[in-house]
């Protein structure tokens, strides 16, 4: 969920980093949820505003994101099983991609019997073109894990895409890359 626009005392509008560190607690952790589905993981970086710039931001969504608990993963991997994670557009089939998106979509459904949790995959590393190959290939790797060595990739996955949208919504974007249905 976007931060609510603030205005300073001369009506200018803050910069998203800092109307993370001023929102009220319920509205910075509603919209760090969007950012990771850990409730806990949440309330822990909206505990420790003010943050003086964006590496520190990101320097406390990794610690929080290290010290996950198996329930609090749980919770967040569950939030990414939403069709589309908040702010997050769905990916729209390319000319001649169809069958590309149907192994996808199966590669995913046989992910999600196997372990019981949605695929998650940072994709910022990856340009457009590349993304959905590299999803397909990464998809087949990580059905072979056993599932507690899955659950941990997953897990740093998940680091990686809440770092990703962290640093969209300082920048005032929320959309980008991340494995959508």
């Amino acid at each position: 969920m976007p931060l609510p626009p603030q205005r300073s005392e001369a009506s200018t509008p803050l910069p998203p980093l800092e109307r993370i560190n001023d929102s009220p607690p319920a509205v910075a952790e509603e919209a760090l949820l969007g950012c990771c589905g850990s409730a806990r993981w949440a309330r822990r970086i909206a505990a420790h505003r003010p943050y003086p710039d964006l590496e520190a931001l990101l320097a406390a969504a990794d610690e929080a994101s290290y010290d996950l608990t198996a329930e609090d993963l749980t919770q967040a991997l569950a939030a990414e099983a939403a069709p589309h994670p908040p702010g997050y557009p769905a990916w729209e089939p390319q000319p001649g991609t169809l069958a590309a998106h149907t192994a996808l979509r199966a590669a995913q459904a046989a992910y999600e019997s196997r372990f019981r949790f949605p695929f998650v995959m940072c994709l910022d590393e990856w340009p457009p073109g590349q993304r959905l190959d590299q999803t397909l290939a990464a998809i087949r790797v990580r059905l072979g894990h056993e599932e507690e060595e899955e659950r941990a990739v997953a897990a740093d996955e998940l680091r990686k895409v809440a770092r990703g949208r962290l640093a969209r919504l300082v920048a005032g974007r929320v959309a980008g890359p991340t494995v959508a249905d």
